[in-house]
């Protein structure tokens, strides 16, 4: 994995402990998203939710997270990646009061409407293996001729 360098937003307050055998990281102001690839920060992209914050931000401050939305559609690649199951947003494991119907449906409003996709890790840890491969394999095809 020759050159890959992952920027992690300086706001990402628990960012992920990437491999450091095949990932070298640096901090720095992303102008959207949590990681990217340092030289491709307006190419590449993704936000990482725990379910707690995306169904806060997808249905509590719907607004400010469209913008946020807009911008990572406009990049060539971009998803949000949720460190927890759909199953658990269908059986209500969050602390919202927020009917799941409802998370459920921002959801797809997200990848019909801003299409961006939305990857339901199912922990902390595989979100992280996802991000780190998500964000390798763009890397990859990028420096093939």
């Amino acid at each position: 994995m020759d050159g890959l360098v992952i920027a992690i937003d300086t706001r990402e307050q628990e960012p992920y402990g990437f491999d450091p055998s095949r990932v070298t990281t640096v901090r720095r102001a992303l102008p959207a998203g949590d990681y990217s690839l340092a030289g491709r920060e307006t190419s590449v992209a993704v936000e990482r939710k725990t379910l707690d914050d995306f169904v806060a931000t997808a249905i509590h401050a719907r607004e400010r997270f469209a913008r946020e939305l807009r911008r990572l559609a406009a990049y060539d690649l971009a998803c949000v990646v949720v460190e927890a199951q759909m199953e658990d947003v269908l059986r209500h494991r969050y602390v919202s009061g927020a009917d799941p119907r409802s998370v459920f449906g921002a959801v797809l409003s997200i990848v019909v409407d801003h299409r961006v996709p939305v990857f339901f890790c199912g922990d902390r840890q595989v979100a992280c293996r996802f991000v780190e491969d998500f964000l390798a394999l763009y890397h990859r095809r990028k420096a093939s001729p």
